[in-house]
This record gives structure tokens, C-alpha cells and sequence, in this order.
């Protein structure tokens, strides 16, 4: 019996298992879309670890639970968990809900294939096509390739490791032995994932040079220069420069045309990590930040960033038009990727990529730009520019902020001066002082659950608020907010 009655839902209920989805559906809504995106409702209910462990009952169990308790557990998880999608989460480069985008997303988890062969995800592999073919002709390219990347790590350590087998197409099959000692080079202010991609890959992260970057966190390819000329001194062949367009802290964009054109006399592969800016080249004002990017060889772009197209929206655009990236990643394993199917067999791009089962990440990218369309993407991008400028000249007007420096992106970088600090700006241990401000007020916010802002140090400066503008439903009453509640929270410091 049990062979011939296929369990096709709950139970083999199929009822039952649409009435449980349509509550947990209702729940979603109401919890999470409703009140999550609610400015009256906290963005978080933070609780100490094992209180939350005893809230949560984690323990897996031999007995199933009833529907009602199933529910229960929903809402009990979206109650204890960050509305990243409220108007006042600034933790993150990502924040918002975009309805388009979440209904592509729950379209994308419901079909539940994978993105490897046209046989099974015949429409995802011609759209996510489509949606690379549109991202690289924003970047300033007719032609090329790309793939949907797990996050803009996996994007960066791709170009790397693309970068390599172009150089030494024999390190595929011999490894280490194939190289000589190389250097790759990217800025003091990169993301670290560029260090961890060498360190995966095998180079070390000895193989990666740092160049210095300027006051405002640009690199100087003054000394990219100097540090090609010190690693090939050294015996090191330079084969990569990574730069960054929108860095993690200060939002800065390196100086593109200047850099390829070091590349461009040393041979150098050039990869953009544009994750946190590329969404900046669908603005007509803005996208000179981005200007000679159409020289890279490489870019990673993360739309679930500041377009809000959900996590993860990772894009790695390529240049060529070789198939680079299938014969790096290829493996032709014969059980996925037959040679004799009865379609064309370019279409199964599975092999471009280290793995083998891949997620649908276009389709909520794709819905998105169906509904908003290019022009409404770019208003969402300029009205974060035009909320970060309002927010900086309200800083300004204030003697409990101090800026960072004038930001060139929608990264907002201050201190908060308690008054305890005001008059005491020369004083020997003025800056140890503030760098303890930060963590309080973030403890106080967090426990409140009115906001979550991110801090760091950064170099030789202490403690510091990053303010992320990226959700595109703040207003400046939400700017005014974050000003007014830090005011609040520090007022006793």
C-alpha cells in the first residue's frame, strides 16, 4: 500500500498540508511582512542565549508535534528573530522587504530545483541568462559571461581562482606544483573574503599584498605600483588586482581607470568587488563612482544589497567569452551533463561552478525589475543617496555628533559625543573615551529593540557608528529618529 500511494504532502493529507501552509502563510504576513516592516514595532526582542534556547525548546525529539504546536514554533521563531526587513534595522549592507522580490523568492523555495541542467530548471536557466546579460551591460560589456554566486565571497574567490587558471591552465589538474609563488594585490580596505579566498585556494594569505589607501579609504596606485615592483623583486609573479567599489565601512570607490591602467601595462587580471556598490551603474547620477569598470576583467556585484532583492542575490560577471568559467570549474560528470540529450547542450551550465546543486537566484532579482523597472531602480538608488545627504546635514546641525568625513556613498560614519565628552575634545584621553561610547549605546538600542546600527574601529580611529541607508522605505522622519533615539540613549553618559 505504502507503494502505491505516494506521500504526496502532510500525512499523505494533501489538505491538511495546504491548510498548514496557508496558516503558516498568514503568519508570515501578519508577523513578519505587517509588523516586521511596522516603525511602531521593535526591531528586534532580544533575549541572553539560554533564555532564548529554553523560549525556542530546540531539542529534536522521536515524537512529532501537533499542527497547533508547529504554528506555535513559527511564530515563536519570527518573534525572537531580527526584522531586517524594519525601518530602522542600519545594521546591515542589506535591509528592507521588496514584495516583488519575496514573492520570487517564494516562488523559487516551492519549486525547490536546482540551477544545474536545462532539464530540470528549463525556465531559471534561460532567465538567469538574461538578468547576466542585463548586469553586464550596465557594467559596459556587449558580450561575456557570469554565474549566480553563493554571497560575494564565493564571487571574489571565483575571480581569483579564474584569474590563476587563465595564467596556469596546468594547476587544474597538477595543483601547487603547476605555480610559481604569486602575489595578488588589493587594498589595506577590502573585504576580508579576498584574504580567506587565498587562504582556500591554496596561495596563502601571504601571496596577498596590501596597497595603501588614501584619507577617504581610496587605494593609491601609486603604490599598487610600487608593490608589483617589490613582489616581482622578491621572486612572486603578480597575476591579480582586486579593487573595491563601495567598501564594507567607509563606502569608498577605488580609483578604477587609474588602476587598470596598471593592470593593463603589468598584465594584470583586474576584479572589481562591487558587491556593496555595482548597484550604483543603474544611476545616471551616480555611476560615474563607478567609472572605467567596463576595463575589468571580472565584477562582483550582490543585488540583495542596496536594491534589496533578498539573500542572497550574489552575481560574478565575467569579460571574456572563452567558456572561462566551465573550463576552470568543469568536471563532466556523465550522470548530469550527457553530451547525446536531444537539447542543446550549452544550455547546462551546471559545470561552470565548484558546486554541484545551486539555488535559483534570479527569478527574485528578475520579478523585481519586471515590476519596478529599470527607471524605479534607479529612483530607489538615488533616494538613498538624497536620504544619506539629509542625514549628514542633520548631523551637522548637532553638537552630539561628530562625522567621520564627508561620505561619497549612502555610508554614514559618526560619533556620538556624550555630553559628559562635549567640552573635552583636546583632552589626552578624548579619544579613548568615545571608543567606549559605541558598544553602550548599541547594548542599549539592541535590549530597547528601537533600532540596530553597526559600530567598528577603524584604523587609528576608535569606535564609530556606521548608519547604512539602504532600505528603500526610510523617510527622513527615519533619519531624525536614529538622531533623536541616540540622543536619547546616550543623554545619561
Amino acid at each position: 500500500m505504502a507503494d502505491s500511494q505516494p506521500l504526496l504532502s502532510l500525512d499523505g493529507d494533501a489538505v491538511a498540508a495546504e491548510a498548514l501552509l496557508r496558516d503558516v502563510f498568514g503568519i508570515v504576513v501578519d508577523e513578519v511582512i505587517r509588523k516586521g516592516t511596522s516603525a511602531s514595532e521593535k526591531v528586534c526582542e532580544w533575549k541572553e542565549p539560554e533564555e532564548l534556547k529554553q523560549l525556542l525548546d530546540l531539542e529534536l525529539r522521536n515524537e512529532g508535534e501537533s499542527q497547533e504546536q508547529i504554528l506555535e514554533r513559527c511564530r515563536a521563531v519570527i518573534r525572537y528573530s531580527v526584522k531586517t526587513c524594519h525601518p530602522r534595522f542600519f545594521n546591515q549592507l542589506f535591509s528592507g522587504l521588496d514584495p516583488h522580490a519575496l514573492a520570487g523568492r517564494i516562488v523559487t523555495e516551492s519549486l525547490n530545483t536546482s540551477q544545474y541542467t536545462y532539464e530540470i530548471a528549463p525556465v531559471f536557466v534561460l532567465m538567469e541568462e538574461e538578468v547576466l546579460k542585463k548586469l553586464r551591460a550596465l557594467v559596459g560589456w556587449s558580450s561575456g559571461d557570469g554565474v549566480f554566486c553563493p554571497g560575494g565571497s564565493v564571487s571574489n574567490m571565483y575571480a581569483v581562482n579564474l584569474a590563476r587558471y587563465q595564467r596556469y591552465p596546468d594547476c587544474k589538474q597538477r595543483g601547487l606544483w603547476a605555480l610559481p609563488p604569486l602575489a595578488l594585490f588589493t587594498s589595506e580596505e577590502c573585504h576580508y573574503s579576498v584574504k580567506k579566498g587565498a587562504a582556500f585556494l591554496g596561495l596563502g594569505t601571504d601571496s596577498v599584498r596590501m596597497v595603501k589607501a588614501d584619507e577617504r579609504g581610496k587605494m593609491i596606485p601609486e603604490d599598487l605600483e610600487r608593490q608589483i615592483g617589490l613582489a616581482e623583486a622578491e621572486g612572486a609573479v603578480p597575476f591579480l588586482v582586486s579593487v573595491t567599489s563601495g567598501t564594507t565601512v567607509l563606502g569608498a570607490f577605488d580609483p578604477l581607470e587609474a588602476v587598470a591602467d596598471v593592470c593593463q601595462r603589468h598584465g594584470l587580471w583586474l576584479h572589481v568587488d562591487a558587491a556593496w556598490g555595482g548597484s550604483v551603474l543603474l544611476s545616471q547620477t551616480h555611476r560615474h563612482l563607478l567609472n572605467g569598470i567596463q576595463r575589468a576583467d571580472s565584477v562582483a556585484w550582490n543585488p540583495h544589497k542596496l536594491l534589496s532583492a533578498g539573500l542572497q542575490c550574489s552575481a560574478l560577471l565575467l569579460r571574456d567569452t572563452s567558456n572561462l568559467l566551465k573550463r576552470c570549474h568543469g568536471s563532466q560528470a556523465s550522470y548530469l551533463f550527457q553530451q547525446d540529450k536531444f537539447y542543446d547542450v550549452a544550455l547546462d551550465t551546471g559545470d561552470k561552478v565548484v558546486q554541484c546543486g545551486r539555488r535559483v537566484d534570479c527569478l527574485k532579482l528578475w520579478l523585481m525589475w519586471k515590476a519596478q523597472g529599470g527607471q524605479g531602480l534607479e529612483r530607489r538608488v538615488d533616494q538613498a543617496f538624497a536620504l544619506a545627504r539629509y542625514l549628514v546635514e542633520e548631523l551637522k546641525k548637532r553638537e552630539t555628533f561628530e562625522l567621520v568625513m564627508e561620505p561619497e556613498f549612502v555610508n554614514v560614519c559618526f560619533w556620538f559625543v556624550p555630553p559628559s565628552l562635549r567640552e573635552k575634545k583636546g583632552s589626552p584621553d578624548y579619544g579613548e573615551r568615545l571608543a567606549t561610547v559605541a558598544p553602550i549605546l548599541k547594548e542599549r538600542m539592541v535590549r530597547k529593540g528601537s533600532m540596530m546600527i553597526g559600530y567598528q574601529p577603524h584604523g587609528t580611529r576608535g569606535n564609530f557608528f556606521r548608519m547604512v541607508v539602504a532600505n528603500p522605505a526610510l523617510t527622513r522622519a527615519d533619519m531624525d529618529f536614529l538622531l533623536n533615539e541616540l540622543e536619547r540613549l546616550g543623554q545619561d553618559l
